[in-house]
């Protein structure tokens, strides 16, 4: 692992069946527990953010997205959080893990969060993957159609992309995580894209998630129901 790499990992939580049974008096306890957690994770391990999901995607409630230089430190971190009480009650709905670092094919081009640009409101995250054709295809075509996809990705500067690889440690090949303020931009962005020719080769770029970043103790707070 370079310097400069990190891994990466977004959890996507759930709320349990048994949630309504921790009833008002408990939840605020539980609740800061768990906030707590989020809020300073083990030593190495940097929280990008925490995003409300619910109502904005029907498999997940909450999403956390956090990096490290090892990727033993995001599991002592996934254990800190299922061990509060609260964590006892979130089941895990999607893990998504990578390591990040500057493209092959574009040595300018890397993950925002390792360039150290703050997160925005809006997080969109999915896996990807590519069709097997692709690999096969010439290096430096795959360079060129690369370079035409970027190109068409600066059209809106304010979107913060983020790639990072997943090749044989998870079933996609990469997680692509999106952020911006205004979510219309997402949308304007990828349908922009669709019509680059690198397109033909890709396999995989679903399911989509899509969250709001808060404060843990607010997305705490929009979880609780009645």
């Amino acid at each position: 692992m370079t310097p400069e790499n990190q891994f990466a990992a977004w959890w996507l939580f759930k709320r349990g069946a048994d949630w309504r049974s921790l009833g008002n008096g408990g939840y605020d306890e539980a609740s800061a527990e768990l906030a707590t957690v989020l809020d300073h994770p083990n030593d190495g391990v940097t929280v990008r953010g925490i995003y409300a999901s619910l109502g904005l995607s029907a498999e997940a409630d909450v999403i956390v997205w956090a990096h490290a230089p090892r990727v033993d430190r995001l599991q002592q971190f996934a254990i800190a959080i299922d061990r509060t009480s609260l964590g006892a009650h979130l089941d895990q709905v999607a893990n998504y893990i990578g390591v990040g670092g500057m493209s092959q094919y574009d040595p300018t081009h890397g993950p925002a969060f390792l360039k150290g640009l703050p997160a925005k409101d809006f997080l969109s995250v999915y896996p990807f993957s590519k069709t097997p054709d692709w690999y096969l295809v010439d290096y430096k075509e795959r360079q060129r159609l690369m370079i035409e996809h970027g190109e068409m990705g600066r059209e809106f500067p304010d979107i913060l992309t983020n790639t990072v690889n997943s090749f044989g440690i998870q079933t996609q090949e990469f997680v692509v995580a999106l952020e911006d303020d205004d979510p219309e931009q997402l949308i304007k962005m990828v349908q922009r894209l669709r019509a680059a020719e690198v397109r033909k080769w890709t396999a995989v770029d679903t399911p989509i998630f899509l969250g709001r970043r808060k404060p843990a103790v607010e997305v705490l707070a929009d979880l609780r129901g009645r």
